[in-house]
């Protein structure tokens, strides 16, 4: 398991989050990448409620993962799975059609998808008392779709987005895992069965168990 408090490569994750969070903060993405590879990586955990200062030299935004790699750090997670993906070609082929096709889909995953569905979330539980917020769902459950009828026909019969796994599908699948209970992903068959083929893997499994097994039941202070 690549979980190693002695590995000289680092994940800064949270140690607690409310219920409807666990499994859905960010650094399941590098933790999922490092489980298909067998690479070992040690955790750091800090405070949700209360980030250290010292933090956000590292994270200007106080968010998480922040990783650390023989001196070398780097926060936002496709820029973490991008530098995972150069240590290893299952995860980020070397060819250079191979190359740009993972990463087209890498960074279409977190900036043509995920922003909406960030939205969806915030009207259904952030803001869902805001009176604006109920008259806001539709429109985004209809551009939601949208983008998702788009994303089904380029995927096509293809088992992945690039053809091979890659870390394109670790940033896709983790985002449509954000789609909830919203009927979306029901209507559109292919990518139901894209999601349940990443999330069956073996590797987003042990991920998904490190990441909730180091969140305790209460918060505590920095």
């Amino acid at each position: 398991m690549p979980v190693d408090q002695n590995a000289s490569l680092r994940i800064t994750a949270f140690e607690w989050v409310p219920r409807f969070a666990r499994g859905f903060v960010r650094d399941l993405r590098p933790r999922w990448a490092c489980e298909e590879i067998g690479l070992r990586y040690a955790t750091r955990l800090i405070s949700a409620t209360e980030r250290p200062d010292w933090y956000f030299e590292a994270q200007p935004w106080g968010q998480v993962p922040v990783l650390e790699d023989n001196g070398l750090t780097l926060f936002e997670s496709g820029a973490i799975l991008l530098h995972l993906g150069e240590r290893d070609a299952r995860l980020l082929p070397t060819d250079r059609e191979g190359r740009a096709s993972v990463l087209c889909w890498l960074f279409a995953a977190f900036n043509s998808v995920e922003p909406v569905f960030m939205e969806i979330g915030n009207v259904e539980i952030f803001s869902r008392d805001e009176p604006w917020a109920a008259l806001r769902r539709p429109g985004l459950l209809a551009e939601a779709g949208q983008r998702l009828d788009r994303l089904e026909a380029a995927l096509g019969d293809r088992d992945w987005l690039a053809g091979n796994f890659s870390i394109a599908d670790i940033a896709m699948v983790t985002v449509l895992r954000e789609v909830g209970d919203t009927g979306l992903l029901e209507r559109r068959p292919a990518l139901a069965a894209y999601l349940q083929r990443g999330i069956a893997r073996p590797a987003f499994a042990a991920a998904l168990r490190a990441q909730l097994a180091d969140f305790q039941s209460e918060p505590t202070a920095a």
